[in-house]
């Protein structure tokens, strides 16, 4: 028996366009990908689409919606710049298409596999933070379910050959939104982000550390907690995984101050991650991409199922 499918397309034929592509094309289930849209005709990735028998326009969204494909779609991918998505979701008011935003612009809900995907599949544009969100966020949020975290403030580091133009045009809303997706969805009181982008040779795979000030809690019981959620990332996200045991400390030990109760008791807790990429568009190192569009195709797929179950 044939599955049925939601048809969808991907509007950013950039990397995370493209490895997104491979990804619907190979693993979906649910979806059926009917574009790819760009504004670069010579662009890799829509070269790639037009070879695999994907539908490509390089004028942009306004190509996208004057296609006679256009009708099928149900669900669009915006994998281009925060900039440009916010232009993209006022052209598509109104049009009954469900937006899934890649990137930092941040004006639907944050959406973060393991956490909250199912809170949000009624709504029309969600956003799937950052990067660096979807690799540290589910660390934060699992240590919220246990105890209070006054403060997470995390490292993402990333190859700059896997940064490609719409990554490096977002730098500041990157360390915005994940900030505020470390609150909203992590649990957090406060949080905090710093990328970096590392020129070393031969490229290095993402690295993130997440640091946590939290109240008083059993070690066992936290670590638990952050391998539980690992183990429920990698699922979709093969690469990730811990790079040593959770480092514990306590604020008598470090001298370190309560951000909202001064000296009281209370725990440091850093967890350190890496993210190897599956190689689908570009080499494993560039696990940052992966996480992303894993992240995406889960909340597409999850979308899709649900719409289609209702006969939307």
């Amino acid at each position: 028996m044939t599955t049925k499918k939601m048809g969808c397309a991907i509007i950013g034929s950039g990397n995370i366009g493209t490895d997104l592509m491979v990804k619907i094309l190979k693993q979906s289930q649910h979806l059926e990908l009917l574009a790819m849209v760009g504004i670069d005709p010579n662009s890799d990735g829509l070269a790639r689409a037009s070879r695999m028998g994907v539908f490509t326009t390089h004028e942009g969204l306004e190509g996208l919606m004057s296609a006679p494909c256009y009708e099928n779609i149900r669900i669009i991918f915006d994998a281009t710049s925060a900039k440009a998505h916010v232009a993209h979701a006022k052209m598509l008011e109104g049009e009954s298409r469900h937006l899934i935003d890649m990137t930092p612009a941040a004006i639907g809900p944050y959406a973060v596999p393991i956490a909250n995907l199912e809170t949000h599949l009624q709504a029309e544009n969600v956003n799937m933070v950052t990067c660096g969100g979807q690799a540290t966020i589910p660390i934060v949020w699992a240590i919220s379910q246990h105890t209070k975290v006054h403060l997470a403030e995390i490292v993402a580091s990333i190859s700059s050959k896997s940064a490609g133009p719409g990554t490096r045009a977002n730098i500041d809303e990157f360390t915005e939104t994940t900030a505020k997706g470390l609150e909203v969805v992590g649990g957090a009181t406060h949080g905090k982000a710093i990328i970096v982008l590392n020129p070393a040779e031969p490229p290095l795979i993402m690295r993130d550390t997440v640091h946590m000030l939290c109240d008083s809690m059993e070690q066992e019981a936290l670590t638990a907690a952050v391998k539980d959620a690992v183990m429920r990332v990698s699922e979709y996200v093969p690469g990730y995984r811990l790079v040593q045991e959770p480092v514990f400390e306590s604020f008598e030990e470090n001298g370190l101050s309560h951000p909202d109760h001064g000296t009281q008791k209370g725990l440091k807790v850093s967890v350190f991650l890496e993210v190897e990429g599956a190689g689908h568009y570009l080499p494993k190192y560039a696990g940052n991409l992966d996480i992303m569009t894993s992240a995406a195709l889960q909340m597409g797929e999850l979308k899709a199922q649900h719409q289609l179950k209702a006969g939307v």
